[in-house]
């Protein structure tokens, strides 16, 4: 009999709130299997938080047997379009996932509109002549009642007629609202009398010219939820104040009873999570589109580089709160690293460029060097590297006057050179203006593939490539979009714009080894000591354009070991 306990109590991991909900509910017999959804606007491009929120919503219904709708709250035509819907779909299928249905809030917009009659004849809706600015002035505050309309006591009968009137398109927008009758003093401000319909005489996106009055989230969400008969409605925080009112709808029309449930949501620092922000970026051209790499957006982050598993890693890291937090970005970064150092093949390129030559290398000699694509998979295999007399190094491998623990090349200090030989500068060739264009120089032939033939001890190796061989590319290095982590906090006074971080894109040439020409439009790389890479959608053949993903330094980790 074995000793190993493959059942140790520090192996099982511990249940979010929402696993131990669902695992009671199905424990108590209360349910014998869940539904969940995820019910976007299709009025913007999906971000990083809603990445978040599909991976909770189709993990929790996977992990426990059940099934996830797609459903689109497309109940306001003047922000909507298709463009978004089909954008959507493509995210959800990106990051992994494919939903049980498709539905879509206008789907049940008969159903919402009879149900909406149900609230007239049981004297619980009416129709409020009042103007916005009326209603939100006898709203009243948190310590002060609203005031009733003075159409609130308005006839079942006339009410019935000018909701169908509203309906027929007799009416102009705003002129007239409806409204439940709840409670004008409650302290949840959200249950004074609540709109239910606005006129809006717009093209809607699906259902076209046959609708002029619209349902208000609050009366189309929860509705929706069970019409489906889904069994988890899961929002995040700032909708808790609406689930009484969620609920009361559904006691008063006697239907379904799905529960809706709150989670915090995701907020990151450096960047902005408001799709009124994103747009405002968008339109303004402080980024060059919803897909621009420095966006929190999927299609930004599938641009730059990020792969599925690692959103859905960072996802899991983050968890699920019951109160809102900010994570920071590196922990986003510290995913893509973890992913994509066991998968992403290592070639050599040269940014910033300082010329080296070899003066014992013979002139026409032209080596194949010998090169591992990825330590951490040898099924990867290795590749060849052409070296010659001439070569390009990072100018930061050099220091004409080096502190005492600069490890890199120096005058008469002697250097690895990946895959290669040792080489020792003898000489630094300036410009008129002082710069340094060039080093001289010599090698040792014995220590052919790096490896020292003495047992002497060379403390640096730096990349390099082959001047006559290298190929050429585009690289766009992206960073932080704002220059502080408290976007989720601005100062007063100040606006978000403020932060924008003018170098969070620079653009430069890389010296790139000839393989690393050659590989698949798709494929993610390690540029060594640089960072990740992968091609852009811009790149072609004769002009490739490589975005780096992610630096290779990890300040995540380091964070978490102090």
């Amino acid at each position: 009999m074995s000793d190993i306990n493959t059942n140790k109590e520090e192996d099982v991991k511990p249940l979010n709130f929402l696993e131990e909900i669902i695992e009671n509910d199905i424990k108590s017999g209360k349910l014998k299997t869940i539904m969940t959804r995820f019910p976007p606007e299709p009025n913007g491009y999906l971000h990083i938080g809603h990445a978040k929120a599909i991976c909770l919503n189709f993990g929790l219904a996977k992990k426990y047997g059940g099934k996830t709708n797609l459903r689109f709250d497309d109940t306001n035509p003047v922000k909507e379009d298709t463009e978004y819907v089909d954008s959507i779909k493509d995210d959800i299928r990106w990051l992994g996932f494919e939903w049980a249905n498709e539905f879509y809030a206008s789907d049940y917009f008969e159903r919402l509109y009879e149900w909406a009659i149900v609230l007239i004849n049981k004297g619980l809706a009416y129709v409020d002549d009042q103007t916005q600015e009326e209603i939100r002035q006898n709203r009243g505050t948190v310590t002060v009642p609203g005031k009733e309309s003075p159409y609130r006591n308005r006839s079942e009968e006339e009410n019935l007629d000018l909701f169908k009137r509203m309906r027929a398109g007799e009416l102009k927008d705003g002129e007239k609202v409806l409204r439940a009758k709840i409670d004008m003093a409650s302290s949840n401000m959200l249950m004074r009398d609540p709109i239910l319909y606005r006129i809006i005489h717009a093209h809607h996106h699906r259902t076209g010219d046959k609708w002029c009055i619209y349902p208000m989230y609050d009366f189309a969400h929860g509705q929706s939820d069970s019409i489906e008969h889904i069994t988890h409605s899961i929002c995040t925080l700032e909708f808790d104040v609406h689930r009484p009112l969620y609920d009361w709808f559904i006691e008063k029309l006697e239907i379904f009873p799905s529960h809706q449930y709150e989670f915090a949501r995701l907020n990151l620092t450096y960047t902005v999570m408001s799709k009124r922000k994103l747009l405002e970026l968008v339109k303004n051209n402080f980024v060059k589109g919803w897909d621009d790499p420095r966006m929190p957006t999927i299609v930004g982050i599938r641009r730059r580089g990020y792969t599925p598993k690692a959103v859905r890693m960072f996802a899991e890291k983050v968890g699920v709160a019951k109160r809102d937090n900010v994570i920071d970005l590196s922990l986003l970064e510290w995913c893509i690293r973890e992913d994509l150092n066991k998968k992403a093949n290592r070639y050599m390129a040269v940014l910033n460029p300082l010329k080296v030559v070899i003066t014992n290398y013979p002139e026409d000699k032209v080596e194949e060097m010998e090169a591992i694509n990825n330590p951490e998979d040898e099924s990867a295999g290795k590749r060849k590297v052409p070296f010659s007399k001439v070569i390009y190094i990072e100018r930061d491998d050099f220091m004409e006057n080096p502190p005492k623990k600069f490890f890199r090349l120096a005058p008469g200090k002697e250097v690895r050179l990946r895959y290669a030989y040792f080489i020792t500068c003898n000489e630094v060739i300036k410009d008129d203006n002082g710069e340094i264009v060039e080093l001289h120089c010599t090698y040792d032939p014995e220590s052919h593939g790096g490896n020292s033939p003495d047992g002497r001890k060379v403390q640096g190796t730096i990349h390099w490539v082959s001047i006559e061989h290298m190929e050429t590319a585009e690289v766009r290095l992206f960073d932080r979009l704002f220059t502080e982590p408290f976007m989720g906090n601005i100062p007063e006074g100040k606006d978000y714009k403020e932060y924008l971080n003018p170098h969070s894109l620079k653009t430069a040439t890389a010296f790139i080894e000839p393989e690393l020409a050659k590989i698949k439009k798709d494929e993610r790389v390690q540029f060594e000591r640089i960072g990740y890479f992968w091609q852009d959608y811009d790149s072609r053949r004769d002009m490739l354009i490589f975005n780096r993903i992610v630096t290779l330094k990890d300040t995540w980790a380091k964070l978490n070991k102090q």
